[in-house]
């Protein structure tokens, strides 16, 4: 094996959204850094995902970094190139009945007790905002700082601007081994530095043995353009329940409108389907979902659908932080459907961690070490 003698202090291996943070954030900071994929930016999760930059709640540390990630994004937004398509369009979480309103509004206190801009909406208010919207339904929470973006290029731009700042990119090359200040190259060649990131998603327990990663499949469709049919990113309340449960397979109704007036419409959540392909059945009971809450959708043919996979882990968490027995090797996965959102805060708080630096928000609940398996740590 030859051993190249690239003076790198980080190598990301994963050229998504979270490696392409991690990359322009390593960069901005002054270090020699290398990102290597096999396929091209965006390639895996990043490409399927519908974009959505939203605050989430499951938890005190899911809320942590999915607001301080927002907040970044905002940051951000005024450097976002137009094709990055960032809009500020805000969520709407959808009650269908009072049962649902009740928890509207424990969400809404949650939302302002912490800072974030939250109303809850009457059926008249929804009704208003949203008229596509079927009849009957409750109310709904409206989050106005969430916003959207178009992934691919939002990736594109950090790994450009990392480019900008010295970074170096290797696209098409296969990792297979990575560890003690090395990555290992499928041609026999391999890289080494000072630190290695694992950025791999679904495909980083294949190059870490031990991580706590399951893939979870989800599908979306995009429509024609039919502008002004959706004005924000609609999502059922019952999505909390449903789309993140951990033992089953799921549907529910999440509908984006993109700024040239297609909408793209989710969701799907599934374990232990490996066919990358798209599954006629789950897409059809997504459809149906979606028509429930704008029967509309019946004469609104989709143009594309596709599928794609996400890591997942146990506590709903991804993993940010130094792996347990290599000093050299950090980990930056198991994201889930949030990898879009918390990308940025996630490239913050590990260089952080690589620097020294003191982080603005707590990091030990994304630390691997809290999911690690006894056979890999050693112990007994």
């Amino acid at each position: 094996m030859t051993t190249t003698a690239a003076p790198y202090d980080v190598i990301i291996v994963g050229a998504g959204i979270v490696g392409a943070a991690c990359a322009d954030e390593f960069a901005g900071r002054g270090m020699r850094v290398a990102v290597v994929d096999r396929e091209g930016i965006g390639s895996g999760a990043t490409g399927a995902a519908m974009g959505h930059i939203v605050v989430m709640d499951d938890s005190e540390a899911q809320f942590a970094l999915t607001r301080y990630s927002q907040q970044l994004w905002q940051k951000l937004r005024s450097k976002l190139p137009d094709d990055v398509e960032y809009e500020q369009r805000g969520t709407i979480w959808i009650a269908a009945d009072e049962g649902e309103m009740i928890e509207v509004r424990r969400k809404r206190d949650y939302y302002v007790a912490r800072g974030v801009p939250a109303q809850v909406l009457s059926s008249q208010d929804l009704r208003r905002l949203e008229p596509n919207l079927r009849d009957g339904l409750a109310g709904g929470l409206l989050v106005s700082e969430d916003g959207v973006l178009y992934p691919p290029c939002a990736a594109r731009f950090l790994i450009e601007r990392a480019q900008h700042r010295g970074a170096e990119l290797r696209l098409g090359c296969s990792v297979v081994k990575i560890g003690e200040g090395k990555v290992s190259l499928a041609d026999g060649s391999a890289m080494s530095a000072g630190i290695t990131v694992n950025a791999a998603g679904p495909n980083s327990p294949g190059l870490t043995p031990g991580l706590q990663i399951k893939k979870r499949k989800g599908h979306l469709g995009i429509t024609g353009p039919y502008r002004g049919f959706a004005h924000h990113q609609l999502v059922e309340l019952g999505y909390l329940k449903s789309a993140h449960a951990l033992a089953s397979d799921s549907v529910a109704f999440n509908v984006q409108p993109r700024r040239n007036g297609q909408l793209v419409v989710g969701s799907s959540r599934q374990y232990g389907a490996e066919n990358p392909g798209v599954d006629d059945a789950v897409l059809a009971r997504m459809l149906e979902r979606a028509q429930q809450y704008m029967p509309a959708f019946k004469q609104m043919p989709l143009v594309r659908s596709w599928s794609g996979f996400r890591a997942a882990t146990p506590d709903k968490l991804p993993l940010i932080g130094p792996w347990l027995d290599d000093r050299t090797l950090f980990i930056a996965t198991g994201h889930e459907g949030l990898g879009i959102t918390t990308s940025l805060a996630t490239a913050r708080i590990l260089a952080d961690q690589i620097t020294g630096k003191s982080a603005e928000i707590p990091v030990e609940p994304y630390w691997p070490s809290r999911m690690v398996t006894c056979e890999v740590s050693g112990g007994h």
